[in-house]
């Protein structure tokens, strides 16, 4: 915990545990083997880091911490009191992320409590980038926001709009599940 307090006192106190190595030993904290309040410090310390700049937000990235702490919240022995570090500190990340590469994964995993953040930050990152949109089309990450069932007028439904209004309206078509499915069934 000392670390994400000095790391969220100051940012460039923050930068300088990041660039000192100190990720590694906080994501080896909030690994298997630990008892969950020490995950859920350890947790809570990666998010203070991460949370200034995306400067600072790329090295989490970079060392994987959104996945790891997405899979610390929807493992269900974990304590609800660590499921709720690793969700505020992995929303303080992805708010100043702007790699999408870091969030692609996510989008296959997440659940409807964190899968909305990652894809209005997505939203954020392809409307200006158009590298990110080929890599968001090519990877599956375009098919499994078809694939979700929002409710209409969620935060989570208007994300998925603004994504899909990114793209022509045929390639949202090609990868709505019933066309996928209409073409593998024509496979005979």
């Amino acid at each position: 915990m000392t670390l994400g307090f000095i790391g969220g006192f100051d940012e460039s106190l923050a930068m300088s545990i990041i660039v000192s190595e100190g990720i590694a030993p906080l994501c080896e904290a909030v690994g298997p083997g630990n008892e969950d309040h020490v995950k859920a410090a350890a947790a809570w310390s990666l998010g203070q880091l991460g949370r200034h700049s995306p400067q600072h937000a790329k090295p989490l990235c970079e060392k994987n911490v959104p996945a790891i702490l997405l899979s610390v919240f929807i493992n269900q022995e974990s304590s609800e009191d660590l499921k709720n570090q690793a969700k505020r500190a992995l929303k303080s990340i992805i708010r100043v992320c702007k790699e999408i590469d870091a969030l692609i994964p996510l989008v296959n995993v997440a659940q409807p409590p964190i899968i909305k953040y990652v894809l209005e930050k997505c939203a954020m990152i392809l409307e200006k980038n158009l590298q990110a949109k080929k890599k968001f089309a090519q990877s599956s990450a375009l098919l499994s926001i078809q694939e979700i069932k929002a409710e209409p007028g969620s935060k989570l439904k208007a994300a998925i709009d603004k994504i899909n209004a990114l793209y022509p309206p045929e390639i949202i078509e090609h990868y709505k599940p019933e066309t996928v499915n209409n073409l593998l069934s024509n496979i005979q």
